[in-house]
């Protein structure tokens, strides 16, 4: 009965959709990275993305518009990891914050001797536990394009981590996977990542698993072959978590 309920309402939904298919198509075009989508998966893709307008907010900051361009743009890449997930995986929040660019964020660490220490760092986005996603979009608007930076699904991603408390590189698991696999594998490619640089993938994913697992997801939906290339066992593993062969079924 709710299964159903659930159906009826994501229809509707989709049929009172402000925006056309030529619109999504619009805007997927100016995204490089979709277009390994065939036409099954772009029409799943713009659904999900319809869905998810509909289930989030976008707000602008320090005066930043949000235009439909922004919101579609915005939709697509975020629902790329989950295109053969369900939106379910971005429960539990509700709001995306766009600055016009980089911002400053108020930081406290801890160091080895107890004392705390305040700071700000600048920032091009991060998502928040239970709390929203913020991104700026002077960085956003040159995402998928191939570069293998990506900060909209480096963040998106960090929210599938959260899913089961704060980012740590370990997110749930899909039902055929061995999460010892997934720890064992992680781990080795971290502590190699730390030591040696790779090359076409960021060394900020060596601050933290974390930020490894986000910025290899970049990596794997951006330039998958740089993934490859040095990590196949990762590359692996998240074509099994994402359901999603980027560099096509022979790889």
């Amino acid at each position: 009965m709710f299964s159903i309920l659930k159906d009826w309402r994501e229809q509707r939904v989709l049929d009172n959709s402000e925006f056309t298919h030529a619109d999504w198509m619009q805007a997927a075009e100016r995204i490089v990275i979709l277009d390994r989508l065939d036409e099954d998966e772009m029409t799943r893709l713009f659904e999900l993305a319809t869905l998810f307008l509909h289930d989030k907010s976008i707000t602008g900051a320090q005066g930043f518009e949000i235009t439909d361009a922004v919101r579609r743009s915005i939709a697509l890449q975020a629902c790329l990891p989950i295109l053969n997930l369900s939106l379910e995986w971005y429960a539990g929040w509700s709001s995306i914050i766009i600055y016009p660019g980089s911002y400053t964020s108020e930081s406290t660490t801890v160091d080895e001797f107890g004392i705390v220490h305040e700071g700000h760092q600048h920032r091009s986005g991060e998502a928040w536990l239970r709390g929203p996603i913020i991104l700026s979009w002077k960085d956003a608007k040159h995402s998928g394009e191939r570069d293998g930076h990506n900060v909209v699904i480096h963040e998106f991603v960090h929210k599938l981590d959260m899913l089961n408390g704060r980012a740590n590189g370990f997110p749930p698991m899909q039902p055929d996977m061995d999460p010892t696999r997934w720890t064992e594998t992680m781990e080795r490619g971290f502590a190699d990542f730390q030591k040696h640089r790779k090359a076409g993938l960021d060394r900020y994913g060596a601050t933290n698993p974390a930020e490894f697992f986000a910025v290899l997801s970049e990596v794997f939906f951006e330039t998958p072959q740089k993934l490859m290339d040095a990590y196949p066992d990762i590359y692996e593993i998240m074509v099994k978590f994402f359901c999603q062969t980027p560099l096509g079924p022979k790889s």
